[in-house]
C-alpha cells in the first residue's frame, strides 16, 4: 500500500492527485487505498489479504486463493468463515463478511496455509450475498475534532461513505446453510 496524500473537505477524503482519486473510486464513490504494483500471483496468507485482490474478488465472487470462480452448488457459493472467538452466531444468517468466497479446490488446502482460517472455521453454502458497504479508515469532517477510525464499516447508503479510504468490500450473507464447522489446525 501508498501513502498518498489524502485532503479532507465537505465534500468527502479525496487523494490530492485527481487523477490518483479518480482511479482510486469505484462504481458506488467509495476511495479505494492505493496499493504498490499489481494483485498477482499466488497470495500471500495472512490476516488481511491485499486490498486489490479482496475487492476484485467480492466484486466478481471469484476464489481470493487462485481467482476461479467461487464454487456453487443448490445450496448456494461456498464460504470459508473464521471462528475467532466464543461469540458464534446461532443460524449465521446476515453475517457481514469481508472474506470473499472459495472454489472448493482451495477449500480444502487454504485453511493450512492461512493463519486465520486455521485457528478453527465454518463451511457454509450461500445463496445471498449482497453488497452492503466497505470496511476502512473513517475521517473525522472538517472541523470535527479527533483521530481518523481504522478498521470501520461504513454501509454504501450512510453518508459517512465520503469520508472513508476502503480496503475491503463487505457483503452480507443471507440465505446460509452450515455445512460444517473445523477445529484449529495444529
Amino acid at each position: 500500500m501508498t501513502s498518498a496524500e489524502v485532503t479532507i473537505s465537505a465534500a468527502g477524503v479525496a487523494y490530492a492527485d485527481p487523477v490518483q482519486d479518480a482511479l482510486a473510486r469505484d462504481l458506488d464513490g467509495a476511495l479505494w487505498t492505493l496499493c504498490h504494483g499489481e494483485a498477482r500471483g499466488k497470495p500471500k496468507y495472512a490476516a488481511k489479504l491485499h486490498p486489490e485482490r479482496q475487492k476484485d474478488a467480492m466484486d466478481g465472487l471469484l476464489c481470493a486463493g487462485c481467482r476461479k470462480p467461487a464454487a456453487r452448488d443448490e445450496r448456494g457459493m461456498l464460504w470459508l468463515l473464521p471462528l475467532l472467538d466464543d461469540t458464534v452466531p446461532k443460524d449465521w444468517e446476515n453475517i457481514r463478511v469481508g472474506v470473499p468466497p472459495m472454489c472448493e479446490e482451495c477449500a480444502e488446502h487454504v485453511p493450512r496455509l492461512c493463519p486465520v482460517l486455521r485457528e478453527g472455521h465454518v463451511k457454509l453454502r450461500v445463496l445471498e450475498a449482497e453488497p452492503i458497504g466497505v470496511r476502512g479508515t473513517l475521517y473525522p469532517r472538517p472541523g470535527e475534532a479527533g483521530a481518523p477510525q481504522e478498521d470501520t464499516l461504513v454501509l454504501y447508503d450512510h453518508p459517512d461513505l465520503l469520508f472513508v479510504v476502503a480496503c475491503e468490500a463487505v457483503r452480507e450473507l443471507r440465505r446460509t446453510t452450515v455445512v460444517a464447522f473445523a477445529a484449529a489446525i495444529p
